[in-house]
């Protein structure tokens, strides 16, 4: 393997020349001349200057000159600088995606929690919801990264920017080149995929491309797997239940018990919210009087909840619990307007951030 420690720095034009050759060679497979890398930077450099540029990278070490050709290739120790700066690259795209779900996580989860506190507030009774789920998933983005000697971690992110992880123990080290190689193959083959285009077809073509890493991709398929299936509980946040005991039809104290404890609890809102993702109306809000709701702790109660939609399959539930007398004309227009601004205000960024990429 090439000493990486040895290698001569390089300035940012010698650099962006040598990534630009190398690129292109392994498109083409010809040698690369001054002309044809003229025609490709954007710097305005004349062929006069490229060809100095080359000489010194030449001389340098990271190209050499085929005897039938005035054009370059690179050296391996040009194509160790080609691949270390790509696995550079992918690095930092991990790096800013983990740093994006996390800051996106936090700003949602206090999103959440304001909305059902507002909620409360405004209408006088108790408030819940959930984060969202995603309904719709497919496969963004999958790297495999050396943790330990003999382990790999697997990466992957699937729509909604939902990351799982995936410790990998193997029975002998692997080399970087092929770490690469797995993952050009994993994300060629599977990104964009969903569950039902994962068949045997594709996870047959990309084992007979896997050379000998099979056990690999199987993992990898695991936990893809897994993350499909996974049935995870949803988190609810909730606000204002001590708002019910105001009202005299639920302020006696069985019931003013089975209210606050189901509200502490929150298993039995977590089920009720559950089953309401299958039970929505064209605009995303129901109401439930009574024992519609089939929680035994709101019998003399009314619910009204909401669908909140955040693009790519993901959405959540809101949900309002007052008397049967609640004023349902004000609550049915409270979760209008937060549906909405829920909705705006995430899609609304999902905008900016395609324009900006």
């Amino acid at each position: 393997m090439v000493d990486v420690s040895n290698m001569p720095p390089l300035d940012d034009r010698k650099h962006k020349i040598l990534m630009l050759l190398i690129q292109n060679y392994l498109e083409t497979g010809e040698p690369v001349g001054s002309r044809t890398l003229s025609k490709l930077l954007t710097d305005n450099l004349s062929s006069a200057t490229i060809r100095n540029e080359m000489a010194d990278l030449e001389e340098m070490g990271y190209l050499t000159s085929p005897h039938t050709s005035a054009g370059r290739i690179p050296t391996d120790m040009g194509y160790r600088f080609y691949v270390n700066e790509i696995m550079n690259e992918h690095d930092k795209k991990i790096e800013s995606m983990e740093e994006f779900v996390i800051e996106k996580t936090e700003k949602m989860e206090k999103v959440l929690q304001q909305v059902v506190k507002t909620l409360a507030v405004n209408t006088n009774y108790a408030t819940m919801i959930t984060t969202p789920s995603t309904n719709k998933n497919r496969v963004k983005f999958i790297q495999l990264s050396l943790f330990e000697e003999c382990k790999l971690v697997a990466l992957i992110v699937m729509d909604g920017n939902i990351v799982k992880n995936k410790v990998i123990e193997l029975n002998e080290g692997i080399d970087q080149e092929t770490i690469l190689k797995l993952n050009l193959l994993l994300n060629t083959t599977l990104n964009g995929l969903s569950k039902e285009e994962i068949n045997l077809g594709v996870i047959a073509r990309m084992k007979e491309q896997s050379e000998g890493y099979q056990e690999i991709v199987n993992n990898v398929l695991d936990a893809i797997a897994e993350a499909f299936t996974e049935d995870e509980d949803l988190e609810v946040y909730t606000s204002g239940a001590t708002n019910l005991i105001k009202y005299p039809e639920l302020a006696d104290k069985d019931n003013a018990e089975k209210l606050l404890l189901a509200f502490e609890d929150k298993s039995e809102l977590r089920e009720f919210l559950e089953e309401a993702k299958e039970d929505v109306s064209e605009d995303g809000i129901r109401v439930y009087i009574g024992d519609e709701s089939n929680v035994s702790s709101m019998q003399d109660c009314s619910v009204v909840t909401a669908t909140y939609d955040l693009g790519n399959g993901m959405s959540g539930h809101i949900g309002i619990v007052g008397p049967k007398r609640m004023d349902y004309k004000s609550v049915l227009e409270s979760l209008k307007n937060i549906k909405e601004q829920l909705d705006s205000t995430f899609k609304g960024e999902k905008r900016i951030e395609k324009k900006k990429n």
